[in-house]
């Protein structure tokens, strides 16, 4: 473990003693206070007053009741969140997951993470982030609706387009943010597209949005090769999760010309050496609702239940499934097998042990998520621009758009970690980087 600046230990102390039994939020801030040593000694004025602090207290956090009636007209309870963690840049902006583990500790941890991703983009949103221990999965869409609405019941009071812009998370897909559009439209009567990002493209969405936090990261791996004179030609890739960014990473992997030869799900992962047939594992995850185990039996590829989809060899490793997904024995093994880049499409899906390993191998780079996947949250702050002018543009122009914004962020970390004695290091540049950008802000307002 990375020895902390002993005014950073006191600050993290306060902060573990403050949040009791969140640890990934505790992850999280640990993750961050482990590049700002040389930044309290270049610049001691961040910890005089107080502005690290402030950044680790979330400026509102939101919990409430949410009751939904289900299809056998069962009264069901589950319970919702938003934090609304800074606003320094702008409003607060993040997505809403809507999973069994959602807790505030996990609400906390995105939210922190969304900060500094945020602030990355460079353009004017804040970091916040929310959802439910809501499972959507084996409910019916009207199930999903009555619960949406109940949800959107309690939070419609939180939101605006100046104030708190929720987009998708996990479990929260162009459905589920129609549902809760509709009901945000009919509580206030307002025609507010600006409200919610991810929306469908008839009524306000952006086209890129869908695709974008897959299509953000394989830019910025792209980056990534660009700098030692590399491609993706050739690569062989392999790809966690089967959902939104991880579906739209092997797309743009594969136009880029790579191979993904491995994807997964929570049951288990596929081996498919020819490459994703992306119809397919399209036509089973977006239309049909269905498990990986099905694109397996549909297209003669190898199914294995459980086990580690980092077992299987390659050159390019995204974790595009969920928090610490991506273990210390994962990583040796993703080493071992000769892997020379890992960047984090999910939320971070690597533990700090991981990270370790990848930080301490020569032959590998690693990229945290807070740089990497930042392309969904710039494409939906490029989906409220449009919103505000009422206006929408080609699907060409915003892709280079995303990838401008992707390519900005990732000169920014090598110019910062040079900038602060940490040459190369990705993940120094992006928590430095994100860091000043808030901090610098938070100081010219005052204490707030």
């Amino acid at each position: 473990m990375t020895v902390l600046d002993d005014r950073l230990v006191s600050v993290y102390d306060e902060v573990l003693a403050r949040n009791p039994g969140e640890a990934e939020f505790h992850q999280a801030v640990r993750e961050v206070f482990e590049s700002l040593t040389p930044v309290v000694a270049k610049h001691p004025e961040y910890l005089d007053s107080a502005v690290i602090q402030r950044l680790c207290e979330p400026e509102r956090q939101i919990i409430f009741r949410v009751p939904w009636t289900d299809d056998k007209g069962q009264v069901q309870l589950n319970r919702g969140f938003r934090v609304e963690f800074n606003s320094a840049l702008g409003p607060y902006k993040g997505g809403l997951r809507f999973h069994p583990s959602v807790y505030l500790g996990i609400v906390k941890f995105l939210g922190f993470e969304q900060i500094f991703k945020n602030a990355l983009t460079g353009l004017p949103i804040g970091g916040g982030k929310g959802g439910s221990d809501f499972d959507p999965k084996g409910r019916s869409d009207a199930e999903v609706m009555r619960f949406c609405q109940s949800f959107m019941t309690e939070l419609y009071r939180h939101l605006g387009e100046y104030t708190d812009v929720p987009a998708g998370d996990i479990g929260v897909g162009g459905r589920e943010i129609g549902y809760l559009f509709g009901q945000y439209k009919r509580i206030t009567n307002r025609y507010e597209s600006g409200v919610l990002t991810g929306k469908g493209i008839g009524w306000g969405g952006s086209l890129v949005r869908t695709e974008a936090t897959g299509y953000g990261t394989v830019y910025f791996v792209d980056e990534m090769l660009k700098a030692t004179g590399d491609s993706f030609e050739g690569k062989k890739v392999v790809v966690s999760g089967s959902g939104n960014v991880a579906i739209y990473a092997v797309e743009k992997v594969h136009q880029l010309g790579g191979t993904v030869v491995a994807m997964s799900d929570s049951s288990g992962y596929v081996v498919d050496e020819k490459g994703i047939d992306l119809d397919l594992i399209k036509d089973i995850k977006e239309v049909r609702r269905g498990r990986i185990a099905d694109y397996a039996a549909e297209r003669g590829a190898t199914f294995v239940q459980g086990g580690s989809i980092w077992d299987v060899p390659c050159d390019i490793a995204l974790p595009c499934a969920t928090q610490n997904e991506l273990d210390e024995n994962a990583a040796v093994t993703l080493v071992k097998n000769g892997c020379i880049i890992v960047a984090e499409g999910a939320n971070m899906p690597s533990t700090p042990e991981a990270i370790r390993v990848f930080v301490e191998a020569s032959t590998l780079r690693f990229a945290p998520g807070k740089a990497v996947n930042a392309g969904g949250v710039a494409t939906s702050a490029l989906e409220m621009q449009q919103n505000a002018s009422r206006d929408s543009w080609s699907f060409e122009y915003t892709d280079q758009r995303l990838a401008s914004i992707m390519r900005d962020i990732h000169d920014s970390c090598l110019a910062t970690a040079d900038e602060f004695g940490a040459p190369g290091s990705y993940t120094s540049g992006a928590n430095i980087a994100g860091f000043i950008r808030v901090a610098n802000a938070m100081q010219a307002m005052g204490v707030i």
